[in-house]
């Protein structure tokens, strides 16, 4: 059973109870992910770039925006109009895919983990998880890499508060500690 299948027969019905929500409608649900790197080390080396962009088409299986300065800030040598980073957002069934494999395969497979701290969940019910490294995920290889940058996982939910969202989220299998 996939993860979308276990969120509409499963938890679904049983958040509806827990949270005293009459409408099914209402019961709190993820609405997208979002995948972002910064670009602060490709500012010098346009291969960085190049790099960043294929491990995020490879990772989500679609291609990344491009972000770019609104201004320039002369500290940090950025110029208006600069690509300073890459993002991915997924929806549907690529958004379920990608939640799957996070929880069951990525999150196993980071070095020393202990689990997530409850504290990154916001006060509307989204988290996010910082990765120093993207070699965790099944889709790159390690022998094949040639600088290793972070990512950013961002997790958006329909929850509204701190509470709902933490309920949502540990039904869905995320490994919160506390």
């Amino acid at each position: 059973m996939t993860l979308r299948e276990r969120y509409q027969k499963e938890i679904a019905p049983e958040l509806q109870k827990e949270l005293g929500v009459k409408n099914v409608m209402a019961v709190p649900k993820v609405s997208y992910v979002t995948l972002a790197v910064g670009l602060s080390q490709g500012l010098k080396d346009p291969k960085f770039l190049e790099t960043a962009e294929n491990v995020l088409t490879r990772i989500t299986g679609q291609k990344p925006v491009k972000t770019k300065a609104k201004k320039s800030i002369s500290n940090f040598k950025i110029r208006q109009g600069m690509v300073v980073g890459m993002r991915v957002t997924l929806r549907g069934p690529r958004m379920w895919h990608f939640l799957d494999k996070l929880l069951n395969v990525t999150f196993p497979r980071i070095r020393d983990f202990r689990g997530l701290t409850s504290k990154l969940v916001d006060a509307t019910g989204n988290v996010t998880v910082g990765f120093k490294e993207f070699l965790p995920f099944p889709e790159i290889r390690p022998d094949e890499v040639e600088r290793v940058h972070g990512l950013q996982v961002t997790v958006t939910t329909t929850a509204g508060n701190r509470k709902d969202g933490t309920v949502l989220l540990k039904r869905l299998g995320f490994p919160f500690k506390d």
